[in-house]
């Protein structure tokens, strides 16, 4: 086994891993990114929809790699292997991770995300806690990924937005589709405030990356242009270009070796060959992304740390969290537009980009006082087969064929377009739901395989219907018809965070408030497992900002910045 020696080795090169590579390369740092992955290129990516959403052909194959997923069921925990169910948890197993496939919808989190506790009190049944760091510590670190990334976006002030301490975003909106003034119109007729989405897509050119060229194909699929500002995009290739940098990818590491206070080496082994790894470092960052983080540190365990990396607290694994919220949407139709109106709207490529805040905390005499979320605005996914499938059955449920299938098909495409609202709410804490790794099962690497036991607090459905109800009124008086909103417990693959709660207290926590594992001087978690609570945007924008600080730390650390 060849031994590969570094002043830092990062387990994953998703948005954590890529963030914290930038920052030490750009330090001076030797550095390996390992990435089980392979490598996609921009002129690899493509928008296929067969590949990319109905073969999955950027993760991992279930009977190879997999998961096993306890639900409650009729009162009892049923477990179920995710190649039994389909059900993947693998979010993009390529180097620069899922924020290659991400949709760009990008927000900070705001300052009463960092103190939920104390600014709505305890939740029964939720494991509520203020974070040890507040908003003011990330804000910079917001401040630089804004940059890094590229966001565009036009910066409005409104009661609900998180401060900011630059005018606004470095890039214009991207462009959009001529409907979002009857959208506007309606926001306005009922008092709300829309507000313009600020998205990791460049709207212009900037240096090696070019400006979007609105494909309509953003969510799951990569970027061609490098508009996106994924962490391969923004990250990963300047630090390349450091020359302080060895990607790695096709490489798996499959467990850390520690003493009582160090972690000296990772094991690892080459996808392709087989071939047995080694590497050694002085310090270890993991940002496999939460569930696969924790799953390494779990079977990392030795005589020192019996429990696992980091578990002498038993609280690794714990307060996994996910998204709580839920989606809805409504056809808008020709004769409700006119004619000019339903024309610009079908214009393919432009984006609605609208956000709405106006309930993130909701206060009323009504409704009392509580955590609210907030709302995207998009149309429906572009996928083709998947639209074309929803008609081929009637209203009775039989399929159709031939000329009745053709004319279903006629009305879907071109007869009218469907609004789609996505809630992000608070995912509460809880005691039921954690990943631990099952013995029983292991993957084809014969390593122990995460067990994800997935609960939600009822008061997550409560605050996603709430907003659903707000989103329902605004696409009744925007005219649209067939409206419908979908809130429940099932959490989205693709937001996942906990897992390694960070705090102050060793006893209570997995990390420290500079995301290092307690007790283990070089050992650092820097994906969305060290949130305590996740607040009520999408996680990505967050990850970035506390990768490049956690970056900072280290590089401070090993004085070279």
């Amino acid at each position: 086994m060849g031994v590969n020696t570094f002043d830092a080795v990062i387990i994953g090169s998703g948005a954590a891993g890529g963030a914290v590579a930038y920052m030490l390369t750009r330090a001076g740092l030797d550095v390996a990114l390992i990435e089980k992955g392979r490598l996609l290129r921009r002129e690899d990516f493509t928008k296929d929809e067969l590949a990319y959403c109905r073969r999955d052909i950027v993760t991992p194959n279930l009977f190879d790699e997999y998961h096993i997923i306890e639900m409650r069921q009729n009162g009892r925990w049923v477990a179920t292997p995710t190649y039994e169910s389909g059900w993947s948890f693998w979010n993009g197993n390529i180097v620069g991770g899922s924020s290659n496939l991400m949709s760009g919808m990008f927000h900070r989190m705001h300052p009463v995300d960092f103190r939920l506790k104390s600014a709505f009190g305890a939740v029964k049944g939720a494991n509520v806690v203020d974070w040890p760091i507040g908003y003011e510590d990330l804000e910079p670190y917001y401040t630089l990924a804004e940059t890094l990334v590229g966001i565009s976006g036009k910066f409005s002030p409104h009661p609900m937005e998180p401060p900011r301490f630059t005018p606004d975003f470095p890039y214009p909106p991207t462009r959009e589709n001529r409907i979002v003034k009857r959208f506007d119109a309606a926001c306005r007729h009922l008092g709300y405030t829309p507000l313009v989405t600020p998205r990791a897509i460049l709207s212009k050119d900037q240096g090696r990356r070019h400006g979007c060229y609105y494909s309509n194909f953003c969510g799951s699929y990569g970027c061609g242009s490098g508009a996106k500002g994924s962490s391969r995009e923004a990250f990963i290739v300047p630090a390349l270009a450091t020359g302080k940098l060895t990607l790695l990818s096709t490489t798996h590491v499959t467990r850390l070796l520690a003493d009582k206070h160090k972690v000296y080496a990772a094991e690892a082994v080459d996808t392709l060959t087989r071939k047995p790894l080694r590497f050694e470092a002085e310090i270890f960052v993991v940002a496999a992304q939460a569930h696969e983080s924790v799953r390494l540190l779990f079977n990392s365990a030795n005589r020192y740390h019996p429990l696992g990396l980091g578990n002498h607290s038993k609280q690794l694994g714990k307060n996994l969290l996910f998204s709580g919220g839920g989606f809805g949407t409504g056809e808008l139709h020709r004769d409700v537009l006119g004619d000019a109106m339903f024309e610009a709207m079908m214009e393919p490529g432009w984006f609605i980009n609208r956000s709405l805040l106006d309930w993130y905390i909701v206060n009323d005499s009504w409704h009392g006082r509580f955590k609210g979320g907030l709302i995207e605005w998009m149309f429906e996914h572009q996928n083709i087969i998947a639209r074309a499938l929803k008609e081929t059955r009637d209203d009775s449920g039989k399929l159709v064929w031939g000329e009745a299938l053709a004319k279903k098909l006629q009305r879907r495409f071109c007869d009218h377009k469907t609004l789609r609202f996505e809630i992000f709410n608070d995912w509460l804490p809880t005691d039921e739901c954690y990943i631990s790794v099952d013995t029983a099962y292991t993957d084809t690497y014969g390593m122990p395989v995460g067990k994800l036991r997935i609960a939600n607090h009822p008061q997550d459905i409560r605050v996603g219907r709430f907003l659903a109800q707000k989103c329902e009124r605004l696409l009744k008086t925007m005219g649209a018809r067939r409206i419908r909103s979908v809130v429940n417990g099932l959490p989205a693959q693709n937001l996942i965070a906990g897992g390694c709660r960070f705090g102050d207290d060793p006893n209570t926590s997995v990390l420290d408030r500079e995301c290092k594992v307690h007790g283990i001087r070089n050992l650092y978690v820097a994906d969305a497992s060290f949130m305590p609570t996740g607040g009520s945007v999408p996680y990505t924008w967050t990850i970035y900002a506390n990768a490049l600080r956690v970056g900072e730390i280290i590089a401070k650390q090993m004085r070279r910045l």
